[in-house]
């Protein structure tokens, strides 16, 4: 059994030249792309494309609005909304109640 024989130089050479002849063969048996088919596929990516920039603008419209907002709340901030008025008879009960409650609570210790 013979041993490897590494490739000489012409070797090497005509094995390029052959694969270089074979690419060439697929390139050339590849069928011609149909111009409808290229115009179509523009067509598609560029609706994608102007769909993306409607959304980023869409989102930016949306941060720039919450910006304004908090920058508005911090400069007017919400008024506080007023403690319910209790009517005399009102303070009266819930002071009633309260010690009564107290009272409650130390008897049962």
């Amino acid at each position: 059994m013979a041993g490897y024989k590494e490739p000489g130089f012409a070797d090497r050479v005509a094995a390029a030249a052959k694969a270089r002849e074979n690419a060439l063969a697929r390139l050339k048996a590849k069928a011609a792309v149909d111009p409808a088919v290229v115009a179509e596929r523009i067509a598609r990516e560029q609706e994608r494309e102007a769909a993306q920039a409607r959304r980023a603008a869409e989102r930016a419209a949306e941060r720039a609005e919450a910006r304004e907002a908090a920058r508005l709340k911090k400069i007017v901030p919400p008024a506080p909304e007023p403690a319910p008025q209790l009517t005399e008879a009102e303070r009266k009960a819930a002071r009633d109640a309260k010690y009564a409650a107290r009272k409650a609570r130390k008897s049962s210790n």
